[in-house]
């Protein structure tokens, strides 16, 4: 029997019990689809996690010294270690903004324009960034995330050219940056070094950090013990000693997030495959039963010349054929599901709890689509062989009597 003859008969047979056939790919479609969803929807927001963190966040380290670091220990730090394409200090401290009823914690990061790049601020959606004048003046001008330019004016042009209470003055916002982890009731501004200063003076200092942005390429490891070992030697600090020395990549941070993502992609999937396993017994049970009615059919054919290996064949298409129809079926549902369960979460508030940006695309791939098709033609065969093997080994005689 050629291919294209078991083609047409597994579709016949597929025609001939449609309510039946429905029934029993169901099992496939909604396990193929969960599988589809919940991958896809997961690796939307790893991706989502990952860009909040900023646009350079693998290639980030945050250097620690309990002997405050100098600006020229930042330079000379620079000088020593090559593969530092960026160093400098960034100020922050925390405030509060009411507007209205509501209520934000915000977090002002002191950042000249030079190391906007470095903390992964520079990728614009709307505005401008700050100039290099702007930061050594200190002039009261600041940027905004786009979830916080959401939160507080709805879109990101209107954010454009307001004004923000910051402790002791105000700034205006002069463009709106891509990324950023705000969650609700919080912000996060950036403006000048000079500006943070103005703002807060003595009587609530900011807590200076010092932030380095790694060539690309850079073994992040071996930078960060670099970094210890040079800041060691500038400040005299030995390692068995009470001061302290750490340089922390944002990489590590990035990899757990990932490990920790692909981990739950993992077991969301595996719950997902019990759906699968369900639609299996449900496609074996099928075929016994449709071998059960076509018992006198089988006779006919053997009688005709047909082999064990057509019959087998015969009813591994037809297993096969319903697997595959739900696996499409799945794929596209599972696609348009990972779309709707986004918008709700966006819509919720759930992904921006989690540090999530309020747009989430799901993650879909033709590698996952390709992966679900093979695993339904998989389902088809495997489940539909003992019924195949068992309609090809029975006797044709007894077939042909069979009433």
């Amino acid at each position: 029997m050629s291919a294209r003859d078991l083609i047409q008969e597994a579709l016949h047979s597929l025609e001939a019990n449609k309510g039946r056939s429905l029934l029993t790919i169901l099992g496939i479609v909604i396990g193929i689809a969960s599988v589809i969803a919940m991958t896809s929807l997961i690796g939307g927001i790893q991706n989502s996690l990952v860009n909040s963190l900023g646009l350079n966040a693998a290639r980030m380290v945050q250097i620690y010294s309990s002997q405050e670091l100098t600006e020229s220990d930042i330079e000379k730090l620079q000088k020593l270690v090559p593969q530092i394409e960026q160093i400098g200090i960034v100020d922050s401290a925390y405030t509060e903004y009411k507007t209205g009823e509501k209520s934000y914690t915000v977090m002002a990061q002191g950042v000249d324009s030079d190391m906007l790049d470095a903390v992964g601020a520079s990728k614009l959606v709307a505005g401008r960034t700050y100039s290099q004048a702007e930061s050594q003046s200190g002039s009261r001008v600041a940027l905004i995330s786009r979830n916080g330019a959401d939160q507080l004016y709805g879109n990101e042009q209107d954010a454009l050219g307001k004004t923000i209470k910051v402790f002791n003055g105000e700034v205006q916002i002069v463009g709106v940056i891509d990324g950023g982890s705000d969650s609700m009731g919080s912000l996060t501004l950036y403006m000048p070094r000079e500006t943070i200063s103005g703002l807060f003076g003595d009587e609530n200092p900011s807590f200076p950090s010092v932030t380095a942005l790694a060539a690309e390429g850079t073994d992040m490891d071996e930078l960060c013990k670099t970094i210890e070992s040079k800041v060691r030697a500038m400040k005299g600090i030995e390692e068995d000693e009470y001061d302290s020395v750490s340089a922390t990549s944002m990489k590590s941070a990035i990899d757990a997030l990932n490990s920790f993502m692909g981990a739950f992609s993992l077991i969301m999937g595996a719950v997902a495959s019990i759906s699968l396993l369900v639609g299996g017994i449900g496609i074996m049970n099928m075929m016994l039963t449709n071998v059960s009615e076509r018992i006198r059919e089988i006779g006919i054919r053997r009688a005709l010349g047909a082999s064990r290996r057509d019959i087998t064949a015969q009813f591994l298409a037809e297993s096969s054929a319903l697997c595959v129809t739900g696996g499409l079926l799945g794929v596209l549902i599972g696609y348009l599901l990972a779309w709707a369960l986004a918008m709700f979460a966006a819509g919720s508030g759930v992904l921006d709890e989690l540090g999530a940006s309020g747009q989430i695309t799901p993650s879909f791939s033709i590698a996952t689509a390709l992966l679900a098709f093979a695993v339904s033609v998989g389902i088809g065969v495997i489940f539909g062989f003992y019924p195949a093997r068992r309609a090809a080994k029975l006797d044709p005689v007894e077939c042909l009597r069979y009433q």
